[in-house]
């Protein structure tokens, strides 16, 4: 099941965040983003169990991933490919242009994103310290 980001997740979002980014817990403040207009949390929970969360910022004709993380048990389980499907059906018709950040080595999330028509627009040298990541992006035709 996919469903909003609720305050009992927060302990569970943070530690999946922290896998991935070391600091996620102190530049993400999940409470502020379920009152703010702008940033979305979906996660996919089974069981009682998240096993994995999308979350984005939109503005009225622009969404920009920040991350979609998915526990290392549950992945290669079409869990990021399902939230994806969930952003694209909840977001308003007025977006038209999704973009986000990948790390370069990141070759299976970088396949799953060509896989939703994303291509690469752009190298940020260095974004991840000393790893360049790909700005990868869709528009979206009206």
């Amino acid at each position: 099941m996919i469903r909003y980001l609720k305050n009992e997740d927060f302990e569970t979002i943070y530690k999946l965040g922290n896998e991935i980014t070391p600091n996620f817990k102190k530049t993400m403040n999940l409470s502020e983003m379920m009152e703010d207009n702008y940033t979305k949390v979906f996660v996919y929970e089974e069981e009682k169990e998240v096993q994995g969360f999308l979350m984005y910022t939109e503005l009225p004709d622009t969404i920009d991933i920040i991350d979609i993380i998915v526990a290392e048990d549950y992945r290669r389980k079409n869990i990021a490919s399902c939230l994806l499907d969930y952003m694209f059906t909840e977001m308003p018709t007025s977006v038209q242009l999704i973009t986000l950040e990948v790390r370069e080595s990141n070759l299976p999330a970088i396949k799953l994103y060509e896989k939703f028509g994303f291509e690469i627009v752009n190298t940020r040298k260095k974004y991840y310290g000393e790893e360049n990541a790909y700005l990868m992006g869709r528009r979206l035709e009206k």
